[in-house]
């Protein structure tokens, strides 16, 4: 007859299994957390777990201080509203000069529309991914797919290293796929780069295919995958200068053009460039010098 066993050998068993179910647990994927998209207008997309983490506040710049990019900034307001609409909207790469405001657009953007849009009803939801979890954009819109509300997915500073493949994921999730993007999602991303990838890694491809021409075409692409290009370019002296104006009226900054503008030019030679962003350095530093606090957006 088989005999029965101790005790002994049944704790042992029992701590083995329960080992064994720690083990599987801490191996298995991270349960999705809910989102709650009535919390803001605006999230962060994060991971490990995969969730939206709401953001109160966003930085972001005025509408009206962005100064030296009219016809872009019409271009990307209009195809914002279509999307806030309902209507065909494009995908969109803001790319260009560094410091032109390019994010800076996207998120001023995503504001005024909203201000625009009746009260009680879908809202545009401002979503920012991480370049280094473009991977996970099916997860996310999986969770976004089924809301009322639509989301505008914005990756800042997107670009791609000679070593990276990641971008092929990008280019399945913009427009392929069985799926394919859902209706209430569109992308938003600015680089410096017009094609997000480095020349030299479209070169070392071109000598290395057996159909270079094949082989550029894969690369360059992804850009095709952007319905709506947006250059931002250096800025003249004068445009510089009308943004300087324009943050110290907004800020009610104690001061006058014949002290301020000497002091903006040096601060942009300093610099070796004049921008938005130089513009909006040198305002902060004359507004610290001068004990005034800048408005909040």
């Amino acid at each position: 007859m088989p005999q029965e066993p101790s005790t002994t050998d049944l704790t042992a068993l029992t701590s083995l299994l329960a080992r064994i179910a720690d083990a599987l647990e801490r191996a298995a994927p991270p349960a999705t957390v809910a989102a709650d998209f009535e919390a803001a207008d605006a999230f962060v997309w994060a991971t490990e777990p995969s969730r939206f983490e709401p953001v109160p506040r966003v930085n972001r710049v005025d509408m009206d201080l962005l100064q030296g990019i009219d016809r872009v900034r019409d271009q990307l307001v209009e195809n914002t509203t279509r999307f806030a609409r309902g209507l065909s909207a494009n995908n969109a790469l803001l790319w260009g000069a560094r410091g032109m405001g390019k994010s800076s657009l996207v998120k001023a953007a995503h504001a005024h529309v909203n201000l625009h849009l009746p009260a009680g009803g879908p809202r545009v939801k401002l979503v920012e991914i991480h370049r280094e979890d473009i991977e996970t954009l099916p997860a996310l819109m999986a969770q976004a797919r089924n809301s009322h509300h639509r989301f505008i997915v914005f990756c800042d500073d997107l670009s791609f290293d000679s070593d990276d493949t990641s971008y092929k994921s990008l280019k399945a999730v913009l427009e392929g796929g069985i799926e394919g993007r859902p209706d209430n999602v569109i992308f938003y991303a600015t680089s410096n780069r017009r094609h997000l990838l480095p020349r030299d890694m479209m070169e070392n491809e071109r000598s290395t295919a057996i159909n270079p021409g094949e082989a550029v075409e894969e690369k360059v692409s992804l850009s095709d995958r952007f319905g709506l290009w947006l250059g931002f370019h250096k800025c003249s002296q004068d445009e510089y200068l009308a943004m300087v104006e324009g943050y110290v009226a907004h800020h009610a900054i104690p001061v006058t053009e014949d002290v301020w503008r000497p002091q903006a030019l040096e601060w942009a030679t300093t610099r070796g460039a004049r921008s938005g962003r130089t513009a909006w350095q040198y305002v902060q530093d004359l507004a610290g010098r001068l004990g005034v606090h800048l408005k909040p957006a």
